[in-house]
């Protein structure tokens, strides 16, 4: 019997995994070689940073299909299946799409597997990122935007020369791997930025901000920043989401509906915009382009509510810097009192960094793990270290995220109107938690 689409998924998931850095992008440059080089056929936007990505990926495809023109979108993690890391036209690759793409592929990649450039067979994200240039190829698009898995220079995605190059703001994550300071951290993700390319720079902290801009100089490139070429003039929140004002190309446009939370979610709309103004070479984007296409966003697990009565949201964030934005926006939007929090993080993530952010706000932390991932930690551990920071008072345990919801659900219902749930910690978590409480069409 021919394989399913999960058996194909888990045989991809088997390999080498992404959260480990396999030396080199020798081996995704062998594949596509042997593919015909699709990462070569189409204009490319590519965008590192540590927080942001994703959202941001969301809203430039958002703005280039606004303008017409049709659009291969990858990123990663997927919340739920594979496919999602592949999109054209603001739309996953269907499962048979993807399983037809691999068989085809197949042959070529066990290629390369049997050549173990550096010792090491393909990867799966070197897979995927192959599949994907492959995809847009063939489909074919007009411009990919492209999220760097992690840092930039030996990202398996950094295989071609990107014409705009969008940095989102840095800060510490995955250290063992990119380095302890914010100047490695960024000397690491400036790898992207090429010679001619266009440069958007979200805001970024002194140290940062040096080493990115002496890379503009170095290669020639032209650069656009926040706070000075473009940026956020002013927001409101509003009913789900918030009114924007931007500065961009052609000047203040207001009135810009958001159907997102948070300040920084703003702030990744601005870049957006400036992300695709530089990829028309600085010409403006129409106020109308802007406002339909950013009023039609849609960024599962940003501050998603998945449940009402009681309200129940889910997000992404995995590291201090962003629990701090994910904190603050649900602050403002929300202002749920109180505010339960279901929590499950990556054993090598800044776990007390994370608790602590999260104890500012959460009166309760109730304690979970991921399932299907040795990467987790146990819900046991995780609740040690949070008794730790808030007290074993304010710490729950529950092993199973659908139990560990049931807890957080039954405690808001017994505080009363105002409370409300966060679950976040691991994105790996929000996409179980997500199969559990979103019901789709597609599912």
């Amino acid at each position: 019997m021919p394989e399913t689409h999960h058996e194909i998924a888990q045989r991809l998931i088997s390999r080498w995994p992404e959260h480990r850095i396999a030396p080199g992008t020798a081996r995704v440059e062998a594949l596509c070689e042997l593919l015909g080089s699709p990462q070569r056929a189409y204009p490319v936007i590519q965008i590192a940073g540590t927080n942001g990505k994703g959202s941001t990926a969301i809203m430039i495809d958002a703005l280039l299909r606004a303008l017409g023109l049709r659009t291969g979108r990858y990123t990663s993690p997927h919340l739920i299946d594979l496919t999602e890391r592949i999109s054209i036209d603001g739309e996953p690759m269907s499962a048979d799409a993807f399983d037809e793409l691999v068989a085809q592929t197949q042959p070529l990649i066990d290629i390369v597997d049997a050549q173990a450039i550096d010792g090491v067979s393909m990867t799966f994200f070197e897979v995927m990122t192959a599949l994907a240039y492959a995809a847009f190829a063939e489909a074919p698009v007009d411009v990919a935007v492209v999220e760097v898995g992690l840092g930039g220079v030996t990202d398996a995605t950094n295989v071609m020369d990107a014409q705009v190059a969008v940095i989102c703001p840095i800060d510490y994550d995955h250290t063992h791997l990119l380095g302890d300071s914010l100047a490695e951290i960024a000397a690491e993700k400036a790898g992207i930025i090429k010679p001619g390319a266009q440069v958007v720079l979200a805001a970024q902290q002194p140290e940062a901000a040096a080493v990115l801009i002496e890379r503009c100089a170095d290669v020639g490139a032209r650069v656009y920043r926040e706070g000075v070429e473009f940026g956020l003039l002013e927001r409101t929140p509003a009913v789900g989401g918030q009114v924007l004002r931007i500065d961009s190309a052609g000047g203040p446009v207001g009135d810009l509906l958001l159907p997102l939370f948070g300040e920084h979610m703003a702030r990744n709309a601005a870049v957006a915009v400036a992300a695709v103004e530089a990829f028309l070479g600085g010409k403006p984007l129409a106020p109308d382009i802007i406002a339909e296409a950013l009023a039609a966003v849609v960024a599962p697990a940003r501050l998603e509510i998945v449940r009402r009565s009681p309200t129940v949201v889910l997000d992404t964030c995995h590291n201090p810097h962003g629990a701090r934005a994910t904190i603050a926006a649900v602050t403002e939007a929300f202002a749920f009192t109180p505010l339960i929090g279901v929590v499950a993080v990556m054993a090598d993530k800044d776990v007390t960094g994370l608790l602590e952010v999260f104890a500012e706000e959460m009166t309760t932390i109730v304690c979970t793990t991921v399932a299907g991932t040795g990467r987790a930690l146990s819900a046991e551990a995780l609740a040690e270290r949070a008794a730790e920071i808030v007290g074993p008072e304010r710490v729950r345990v529950a092993p199973a995220m659908a139990d560990a919801i049931d807890v957080a659900v039954g405690l808001a219902d017994e505080a009363g109107a105002g409370a409300g749930v966060l679950i976040a910690g691991s994105v790996i978590a929000a996409g179980q938690a997500r199969a559990l409480l979103v019901r789709e069409e597609s599912r």
